[in-house]
């Protein structure tokens, strides 16, 4: 069994998700009482976040960039970054150590594509909805087509995801409008909906969705375990 190395924090409410979700499939795959090897780098969020809103991007790559020479230091074979966001500087992390990144982006868009959907929906921050290191990446290597909601509910689609999920916060008023906003996705001609923030499977889910639901933390969790058991 490989070594998964964790860069989390960003933020710990979805971190933990994914320390569940390694464990609970690698049990389920293997023996009740197994569990992932792993190690996991937590950052602190609040300088993160504060970097993102200032537009200081090269200074949050290096952190990025120290937190996995730790972690490859520390004995990981590959290296996780447990956020969407911050893959918007996966090159910091690639160029830093010798050891593989599992792209986010590619774990949830072969789901996406294997089901066979060509036009995706994608909710997320503001830098994930509208940079485009997310959507290009979808597009070019996957050929998708994607869409986002118009620009007053990508403010609210990300303003919940600051102000409430990464503090921890559930609130059934901001689950309706999300529910709101993924149906004018649907309307819009969205054959499925991508959870493009890890915090977002906190809030909605496949119950939520006409469409199917392609949460980006279980997914990219589970890629982890494909990695860390393959021969």
């Amino acid at each position: 069994m490989k070594v998964i190395g964790l860069i989390g924090g960003m933020s710990w409410e979805s971190s933990a998700q994914y320390y569940q979700i390694i464990n609970q499939t690698t049990r389920d795959r293997i023996h009740p009482l197994e569990n992932a090897k792993s190690l996991m780098f937590t950052v602190n969020f609040h300088e993160i976040e504060r970097l993102q809103h200032a537009g200081a991007w090269d200074e949050a790559g290096a952190i990025l960039a120290n937190a996995a020479k730790r972690l490859e230091l520390g004995g990981a074979d590959c290296v996780v970054l447990c956020t969407n966001t911050m893959h918007k500087l996966s090159h910091f992390i690639t160029d830093a150590v010798q050891i593989p990144l599992l792209h986010i982006a590619d774990a949830t868009a072969k789901a996406v594509v294997a089901r066979g959907i060509k036009r995706i929906g994608l909710l997320g921050t503001g830098f994930t909805m509208e940079h485009e290191f997310y959507k290009g990446r979808l597009e070019q290597f996957f050929d998708l087509e994607v869409l986002t909601p118009q620009k007053p509910d990508r403010d609210i689609v990300h303003r919940i995801i600051y102000d409430e999920l990464c503090a921890g916060l559930v609130k059934q008023d901001s689950k309706l409008e999300y529910i709101r906003i993924m149906q004018h996705l649907v309307e819009a001609g969205a054959e499925g909906i991508i959870l493009g923030c890890t915090e977002i499977m906190l809030l909605v889910g496949q119950a939520d969705s006409s469409v199917p639901v392609f949460d980006t933390t279980t997914l990219h969790a589970i890629a982890a375990v494909d990695f860390a058991l393959a021969d």
